[in-house]
């Protein structure tokens, strides 16, 4: 092993310390305000959520079911793809779009680079079916927050958290306020600042945009897109950790089955949701990725 290899593990093990020591800090923290006088006020006062909206949808829809399944799917793929080309590793093939302006040399990227667009490509479009049906079918006022008493009540959610005595949350009725504040920002945030920097770095940028677009460099794209995936894992991390910790069959029946129930239906569902995307984890390599790459431009 390197001394560049020894190193980045060095930091790897001292940033999972790190952050060992900090949750067992905010842990003992939370506890000491959760059941002081003070903080029984608090959060006496604030539940932890509000009350949603008159003629908020109750349930989870079959078609939302299904989106947070292809979204989960996309995200894998494209975290495994950005894994891949940012390892340094000489990649085993190249790709040359055929669709190349008069004037403009042919951009030639590695496979991975262009698995990792065209899985963008494909997240991006799941994403925009999302968000029209959530304003068509109502489900928007389930996680965009209509009162100003969502922050206190975030606050109160993250204390209850934290101090493992978790706050009561029904969310085929209504979610927290933490939650419902994660997912605001996950897809009006962090989302569309995934796309809007990955767009920037791709191929499909013009080499020569015109203003005010030529102002959105390279490096401030590079700057937005890095962080904005850290956000994601941590994200998806603490988002399954909550969901297998806080009545896994029941949740599960929520997000994979569609319905508030207490049977093994979602389960099996979460599982083959897994099994696809770990086969798809290992099977975006360069003999699978070359034919259908062919279909859209040349392969070296």
């Amino acid at each position: 092993m390197t001394a560049t290899a020894n190193a980045k593990r060095a930091r790897v093990l001292w940033a999972i310390f790190g952050v060992v020591v900090a949750l067992a800090v905010l842990i003992i923290a939370a506890r000491w305000f959760r059941f002081s006088e003070a903080g029984a006020e608090f959060i006496g006062a604030y539940s932890g959520s509000t009350e949603p909206p008159a003629g908020t949808p109750v349930g989870i829809a079959p078609w939302l079911a299904w989106q947070h399944y292809l979204n989960a799917f996309c995200i894998v793929l494209i975290m495994r793809s950005g894994l891949k080309f940012r390892s340094g590793k000489r990649p085993d093939a190249f790709f040359v779009s055929r669709r190349v302006k008069p004037g403009e040399r042919p951009r030639r990227i590695s496979i991975d680079i262009w698995l990792h667009q065209s899985i963008d490509l494909l997240w991006f479009v799941n994403g925009v079916v999302f968000v029209v049906l959530l304003f068509v079918t109502g489900g928007w006022m389930r996680i965009v927050p209509t009162t100003w008493l969502v922050l206190p009540n975030a606050v109160s959610a993250a204390v209850q958290y934290l101090s493992l005595d978790w706050p009561m949350t029904n969310g085929w009725v209504n979610y927290n306020s933490l939650q419902q504040l994660a997912y605001f920002a996950t897809v009006f945030i962090a989302a569309p600042l995934a796309a809007i920097s990955g767009l920037r770095l791709s191929t499909l940028w013009p080499m020569n945009p015109n203003k005010p677009w030529r102002y959105f460099t390279e490096g401030a794209a590079k700057i937005i897109h890095w962080p904005v995936m850290v956000y994601f894992v941590a994200f998806i991390v603490v988002h399954v950790g909550l969901v297998l910790s806080t009545g896994a069959r029941r949740n599960l029946n929520h997000m994979f089955g569609a319905n508030d129930g207490e049977s093994w239906f979602g389960v099996v569902m979460f599982a083959l949701a897994l099994i696809s995307m770990v086969l798809a984890w290992f099977a975006v390599r360069a003999s699978v990725l070359k034919p259908v790459a062919k279909l859209f431009g040349e392969v070296k």
